[in-house]
């Protein structure tokens, strides 16, 4: 199965967005003339993964490599480096160049940075005396398609760097590739923004119209029709708790890199000792595409009522003679075959996980604090958890879950839990708390928390959430209602001016802008539905996407939703940003 996702039903026209940047790389490697070696920051290769086929790339006369501390061995003479513009691989690159020269090797040094060239890299490169020696290029690449519905920015630390760093150049990038889309896709004249973050994109991107403005004439109606810019920061809570959707959970116990997760054969029900198998999921696949977004419950009765009905039809096939079309349905009928095993190969794996009484427990406990009832008994858990060593991300979650719900804790509290962590977990990791405390993720209490009141005025609580036949958002987390995506569900109904007063109450500041000439239609000329593009600085989870798409699908709404993103994320991913050892 491809990894390359198929974007025919895409409501925008991404696949021209990836053919363009899969030309601007065949374009740079053409330019090179004869045989190359390619070295590809291996992070980096995972986003191409998306974007090209590997086997295309071996067309162009090129060998592959992974870029690492170790000197290429090649035997071609041109060595082309396609790196992110990050300062510590330049060191990396000095000392192959360093190591060909007391060689005596003779070659042609290329470096492509994506997306842009760093003055601050080269100055490195020209310390470390060898930017003469190296012809220096860039690769635009500002926005990977991850699925029909799903743009990655590919920038995996944009909300530490924001947080902790204040190191803001990740905004620059959501805004320029923003930016590229307004130029294949006309501008978007509603921009509705919240958080510090989204509103200094939201300022970046208007000066970007300015200085080099999209010819919005060229466009008879913009395709995009509204921009709805979130922070992770308005809503810490969402990422902490575990996600109970179906590619949610997949991503929680599995880790889901660049669309497909990696595992062992023997739990793909394949028999190759200590072989590993990638599984492709996007929806190329079907049966995936139709199962992804439900709450895990029901994808198990889901593929228990198909093989059953499989079941059926092989049975009548050998018991009764059939016409030739019943004959066709049926061989129709078997192609799925291999997505069904798949899937319950997968879900009977996952069940492992969800079935233990470590993880029911965790669940019924990130539910008590988000309903902020019991502060002693969350507190008493997760002093117990430190206690008993648990695993330490899985600590911060709730920790930080904690934290944020209660806008702090008590001085108290937060010193003795500070003292207790380190103690059970070591004082390297101090640093990793100062970076969390800096975020206002794991901090003393300085002023009352809202979180109540938002909770009650945005209804983020439903019980009885029939996770079969869903009627709200809360599916996603059996019965919370993500605080992200109920704003954008306001945001998409009636702008921000209704919830003034609780978007007062979250983090960061607010606007709503009208650009361009701008009109205010809900539908495209030929009667599509007009599109949205939500975008999330700082990352966003499965559980989210999963309840932007049920939000398009239900009756009455006028717009089909598409993502933007700085990353795919879980609690686990984005505590992991924050961790820094001492020395």
């Amino acid at each position: 199965m491809a990894q390359i996702p198929n974007l025919d039903n895409s409501p925008l026209n991404l696949k021209s967005l990836r053919e363009q940047s899969q030309r601007d790389l065949v374009k740079i490697l053409k330019d090179i003339r004869g045989k190359k070696c390619l070295v590809i920051e291996p992070k980096l290769g995972g986003s191409l993964s998306l974007i090209i086929q590997t086997s295309l790339l071996k067309e162009y006369g090129i060998e592959l490599r992974h870029l690492s501390a170790e000197p290429v061995q090649t035997d071609f003479t041109k060595v082309v480096y396609l790196i992110p513009s990050q300062r510590d691989l330049m060191k990396f690159i000095s000392s192959h160049v360093h190591s060909d020269i007391s060689k005596g090797l003779q070659r042609e040094y290329y470096i492509y940075f994506v997306p842009r060239r760093e003055i601050q890299c080269e100055r490195i490169l020209e310390e470390e005396k060898v930017h003469h020696l190296i012809t220096i290029g860039e690769y635009p690449l500002y926005v990977v398609p991850l699925d029909e519905d799903i743009l990655s920015f590919e920038l995996d630390l944009a909300y530490k760097e924001c947080q902790v760093d204040g190191d803001t150049g990740s905004l620059w990038h959501i805004a320029k590739a923003i930016h590229k889309l307004e130029s294949s896709f006309g501008v978007i004249p509603n921009v509705r923004a919240k958080g510090k973050a989204s509103v200094l994109v939201t300022d970046i991107l208007n000066r970007m119209q300015t200085e080099e403005p999209v010819n919005s004439s060229d466009m008879a109606v913009p395709e995009i029709n509204t921009l709805i810019l979130i922070d992770r920061e308005v809503d810490m809570v969402t990422p902490m708790c575990s996600q109970l959707t179906y590619e949610g959970l997949l991503d929680e116990f599995l880790r889901i890199h660049n669309g497909s997760v990696e595992l062992d054969s023997s739990i793909m029900g394949v028999q190759q000792e200590g072989k590993k198998i990638k599984v492709p999921l996007n929806s190329s696949d079907k049966l995936f595409k139709e199962i992804r977004d439900l709450n895990f419950e029901v994808v198990v009765q889901v593929l228990r009522q198909k093989a059953t009905s499989m079941k059926q039809d092989y049975t009548e096939m050998t018991t009764t003679n059939q016409t030739v079309s019943e004959l066709k349905d049926f061989v129709k009928k078997l192609n799925s075959l291999p997505e069904m095993t798949r899937h319950i190969n997968l879900a009977q794996h996952l069940s492992t996980f969800t079935s233990k009484p470590s993880f029911l427990a965790k669940l019924d406990m990130e539910h008590t604090i988000v309903e902020a009832s019991s502060y002693d008994i969350c507190f008493e858990y997760i002093e117990e958890m430190i206690q008993k060593q648990e695993s330490l991300i899985n600590v911060l979650r709730l920790l930080i879950l904690f934290s944020v719900t209660n806008s702090g804790l008590p001085k108290k509290h937060f010193d003795y839990l500070r003292r207790e962590l380190l103690h059970s977990y070591g004082f390297e990791h101090m640093a990793t708390l100062n970076n969390l405390e800096k975020a206002g993720l794991f901090k003393r209490q300085e002023s009352k928390s809202n979180w109540l009141t938002v909770k009650r005025a945005l209804q983020l609580v439903v019980e009885d959430t029939d996770t079969a036949n869903p009627n709200d958002i809360a599916y996603v987390f059996s019965g919370y209602a993500p605080l992200s995506i109920r704003l954008v569900q306001h945001a998409v109904r009636s702008g921000w001016r209704p919830m003034e007063e609780i978007l007062k109450l979250l983090p960061g500041p607010h606007t709503e802008t009208k650009r361009g000439a701008s009109s205010g239609l809900d539908k495209i000329a030929d009667g599509r539905r007009s599109l949205v593009l939500v975008v999330f600085v700082g990352g966003v989870t499965f559980a989210e996407i999963s309840a932007l798409r049920f939000l398009s699908a239900q009756e009455g709404m006028a717009y089909d939703l598409i993502i933007g993103t700085t990353k795919i994320i879980n609690g686990h991913s984005l505590v992991e940003t924050f961790f820094e050892s001492f020395g």
